[in-house]
């Protein structure tokens, strides 16, 4: 499977990518991924517009918003399970800038996915959604990583 991230804006914070940069690699040996980064735009509706371009018809699509559901570890896992049984060949996960997602792509989605009810920087999302995806290819290969 190939897991594609779709972030808006850079990720300025030398931890933060290199927080990033660990996990993408951790992750290379249980699924492809990728990071797309747009530029942050005027309105979060162009945001959302250049998100969208780079989401395919049969993507399935994960997008983070606050009023999303809130998964267990486990639960991510389940989810990450029936997208790679559901026979799409890619996830993608939509990352908002600072102003959130526009409401095309939170519709668009398949599952709208809230981190917390706390507030987080969006660079700091993107290391925790890499983070949790790790411990959930390890949960699903039953591997003890998420104890």
């Amino acid at each position: 499977m190939h897991v594609f991230i779709i972030a808006v804006d850079k990720l300025r914070e030398p931890y933060i990518r290199e927080g990033c940069a660990l996990y993408v690699e951790r992750l290379r040996p249980l699924v492809t991924v990728t990071v797309q980064e747009v530029k942050p735009a005027a309105t979060v509706v162009a945001e959302g517009q250049s998100l969208l371009r780079s989401v395919r018809v049969d993507d399935t699509l994960w997008a983070l918003d606050q009023r999303g559901r809130m998964l267990s570890s486990t639960q991510v896992a389940a989810a990450l399970k029936k997208v790679e049984n559901s026979g799409r060949r890619r996830l993608a996960i939509a990352i908002g800038g600072a102003r959130g997602l526009a409401d095309p792509v939170l519709e668009r989605a398949d599952l709208t996915w809230s981190l917390s009810h706390l507030t987080f920087l969006h660079e700091m999302a993107r290391l925790i959604v890499l983070e949790q995806l790790y411990r959930a290819s390890k949960i699903n290969r039953g591997e003890p990583y998420h104890k």
